[in-house]
């Protein structure tokens, strides 16, 4: 335990050292900042924030999350820092939930900037909390999810472009072409495509459903991805 957290801090003051990060958190911030803006107050609609945290959010942390994510092993594996890590008493677990950890607190940095906007709209009326709260839940368990997809491409390639480009790939094609190409296909296909669609799944939280399908797909997919990293990284060492 004392590796992952020494992991985690060394990673999270890298990001606080990096201009990308700052970059990512500027588009990030700018992103959601003119979404609230155009999506939420419109003439004759309901004021809400269910457009922003449904589609809004979710689109632009398929672009900046793989943004963050593709420093964390790439850079390790391109700079030859990886031989110098593996010497060390830390097991190759202990390294990848280290990263993850490390990309996941600066990635709640970020998700508590979003704060902002229900005390904005808590202005002209009363929140809703406890759908709020389902609401910051799906965002923790979406963002733990893309942020393990980019780890594990992370972990395959010494380019950082690679990474980020393979990681926005998969993390567009699970959230948002998922939904649409099952609505194209029948039977036990469409059935697997309903349920690798990110999307899908989140909507759920969104909405204030607080399922247990939902939450375990989530937690597994993540598992499967820091499992992926893992053994790659294991694969690695051995080349």
């Amino acid at each position: 335990m004392h590796n992952i957290v020494t992991m985690a801090r060394r990673e999270l003051g890298a990001y606080f050292l990096s201009p990308i990060a700052y970059a990512v958190a500027a588009v990030f911030l700018f992103s959601t900042g003119l979404a609230f803006g155009l999506g939420t107050f419109r003439n004759g609609a309901e004021s809400s924030l269910r457009p922003l945290f449904e589609f809004w959010v979710v689109m632009i942390l398929v672009f900046v999350l793989p943004m963050l994510t593709m420093r964390l092993l790439s850079e390790e594996f391109r700079a030859g820092t990886i031989e110098t890590l593996m010497t060390l008493p830390i097991s190759e677990v202990e390294v990848v939930l280290g990263k993850f950890f490390g990309a996941f607190v600066f990635y709640l940095v970020l998700l508590a900037t979003l704060l902002l906007y229900p005390i904005l709209m808590s202005i002209y009326g009363p929140l809703d909390v406890q759908l709020l709260i389902c609401n910051y839940l799906g965002l923790l368990l979406l963002g733990a999810l893309y942020i393990a997809a980019g780890l594990f491409f992370s972990a395959c390639t010494n380019h950082q472009i690679i990474a980020v480009l393979l990681s926005f790939a998969l993390l567009a094609l699970m959230t948002f072409a998922a939904e649409g190409l099952a609505q194209q296909v029948e039977g036990w296909p469409r059935a697997v495509l309903q349920h690798l669609s990110v999307r899908m799944h989140f909507a759920n939280f969104v909405r204030g459903m607080l399922e247990v399908n939902h939450l375990v797909f989530f937690l597994t997919t993540c598992g499967a991805f820091l499992f992926l990293t893992v053994k790659r990284l294991e694969m690695r060492r051995w080349q």
